[in-house]
């Protein structure tokens, strides 16, 4: 590993600023989402604003295996500087779901390949995997939905997002939202899918937050859209 970069800063100077960052508060809370890292997200923030955008960096944190690390490189990257199968073999190596997500939104989404990636991805044996090209799905539902089939999408949906494991039934369920929230002439059959699968119906939403479960987010979105 190469322990030099740009501006001088090394791998193992930024492994032990993380390592004195650890805090077993934030490893509770983290460790609750399934997150293995002990590391507040806004110090870690501060950390990547000081660093600035260092891809050469990036790739040796995300090289050590350490999720703060990890999360670290996402947020010192150049999105664009990664090909097709470098992301795809970073998605396959992203277990903890904050990686996950951050470097679907955070990255992904950002570079040439998310549109390749989403087709490769939304029907992955994996359900992880899956659930990163359902969350693409969701982004070309809300941005650039010229193309899909989402008819055929909710016929996935209804058939298969009842017994979907957590992260894909998650991922699924906001592409439902989305689909019901952005487009009018599917609204009722979204909100009639939501309403029959019952999926997160009973999640603790705290108060002033908008529930997931997708007929409730649903009317709260268009009822905020109407008011506006």
């Amino acid at each position: 590993m190469a322990e030099a970069t740009l501006n001088g800063t090394t791998v193992p100077e930024v492994m032990a600023e993380l390592a004195a960052l650890e805090d077993p508060k934030s490893r509770e809370v983290n460790e609750r989402h399934g997150d293995d890292h002990g590391v507040n997200l806004g110090k870690l923030r501060a950390v990547a604003k000081r660093l600035k955008i260092q891809q050469d960096l990036a790739r040796e944190l995300w090289a050590t295996d350490d999720t703060a690390a990890k999360l670290l490189a996402l947020l010192i990257c150049r999105p664009k500087a990664f090909d097709r199968d470098e992301l795809d073999g970073m998605l396959r190596a992203a277990r903890t779901p904050k990686v996950h997500d951050w470097l679907v939104n955070y990255v992904v989404k950002k570079g040439p390949h998310a549109e390749e990636l989403r087709q490769a991805w939304f029907a992955d044996p994996d359900p992880v995997v899956a659930s990163a090209g359902w969350a693409l799905t969701s982004e070309r539902v809300v941005r650039k939905p010229e193309g899909l089939d989402l008819p055929g999408l909710l016929d996935i949906i209804e058939a298969q997002m009842k017994a979907a494991p957590d992260r894909l039934q998650w991922a699924m369920n906001t592409c439902l939202a989305q689909i019901g929230i952005e487009h009018p002439a599917y609204r009722d059959r979204a909100i009639g899918i939501g309403e029959r699968l019952e999926v997160l119906k009973d999640y603790p939403t705290p108060p002033n937050c908008t529930s997931p479960f997708a007929p409730a987010w649903i009317n709260e979105m268009v009822r905020r859209q109407d008011a506006g």
